[in-house]
């Protein structure tokens, strides 16, 4: 089974309503049909703007509530909730819908903000970040020949999918920010892969191989990754091969506690992530899913500007394996 099969299977157990904010257009209309017919979830399609639907009151409600400060009155309230973003992440965030959907027509930045506004991070996590699921043919990881297991005996994906975080939100994250996105990944790689996580956080060095600013953090980050969730098989830094091959990491970092066999793969820095998860899409033959924003406290998906269809299809699917887990959470103050 692929990982885009495994994700439409495992979400279509759970079901749930999915509120598509963009309604207007084409590939998201085509999205909903696709999960009404194959039964991953109830879809909900908003329009331009929301005036005159029943529910923009408590959408108003609920922004005023959030941000009193950034509310100038009760008709403002109502303007700010009419706009699609903000009252579908207000629906999921009020219970009302499982999984909001956006950025088939707006950058990812108005995405995050409605997020954050209407929804908030997770408890314990002030980072919002993004994760890539990389699904590649498992023939394509024949170099670590059987020794990290099989993915596929362990949750039904045939195929090897690798976490890249962060590729797309976090430009320069701090050692604490990096903490904040390992545990977020390792966190969703749980719900929507179904295996446990084993992360490597990366550098150009290996344990000690180099120096400089950018080795430190990543030092720093796993130290207290380590601390504040011991029950997570983590090590860096790591160079990619050391933390993708066992035969190297027995070379480069024989006491590795990765030993060559991650599937979550921290970057440094957004350029790093995104630089790589695109060569590796297009070098490698790899399916990229995302970008997938962790760390809110309930799911909203941020999909490509270039997206298509079954883009929509499958970042809605994962938002239901997120909400699996996050429907028992709060929600943090608004940012």
């Amino acid at each position: 089974m692929s990982f885009r099969a495994h994700v439409r299977h495992a979400a279509a157990a759970h079901g749930g309503t999915v509120v598509l904010a963009e309604g207007w257009d084409e590939r998201v209309r085509r999205a909903a049909e696709i999960l009404e017919a194959d039964g991953l979830a109830h879809a909900v399609l908003l329009d331009r703007s929301m005036e005159g639907d029943a529910r923009l009151g408590r959408v108003a409600d609920l922004l005023a509530a959030r941000k009193p400060e950034d509310i100038r009155n009760s008709a403002h309230a109502r303007e700010l909730a009419a706009d699609p973003l903000r009252f579908a992440a207000a629906l999921v965030a009020l219970g009302e819908a499982d999984v909001a959907v956006g950025g088939a027509t707006c950058p990812t930045t108005d995405v995050i903000r409605a997020a954050l506004w209407a929804i908030g991070s997770a408890d314990g996590i002030r980072t919002v970040s993004s994760s890539f699921y990389m699904d590649f043919p498992v023939e394509g990881f024949s170099f670590r020949d059987g020794e990290c297991g099989t993915v596929e005996g362990d949750n039904g994906v045939g195929d090897t999918v690798l976490t890249f975080a962060d590729a797309g939100v976090v430009p320069d994250p701090t050692a604490e920010q990096l903490v904040e996105i390992a545990l977020s990944a390792a966190h969703d790689r749980r719900l929507v892969v179904g295996d446990e996580p084993v992360v490597a956080f990366l550098s150009y060095s290996t344990k000690g191989s180099a120096d400089g600013p950018t080795v430190e953090k990543m030092r720093t980050a796993v130290e207290r990754f380590r601390a504040v969730a011991p029950d997570i098989v983590a090590d860096g830094e790591l160079q990619g091969d050391a933390a993708l091959v066992p035969a190297i990491a027995r070379q480069k970092a024989p006491d590795s506690f990765v030993g060559g066999c991650a599937n979550i793969m921290v970057f440094p820095d957004l350029d790093s992530g995104n630089v790589t998860y695109k060569l590796v899409q297009r070098l490698a033959g790899a399916t990229a899913t995302g970008p997938i924003l962790q760390g809110l406290a309930r799911p909203m998906i941020d999909v490509s500007r270039g997206a298509t269809a079954d883009d929509v299809v499958d970042g809605a699917a994962v938002g239901i394996l997120q909400a699996a887990s996050s429907n028992s959470g709060s929600s943090s103050e608004g940012a």
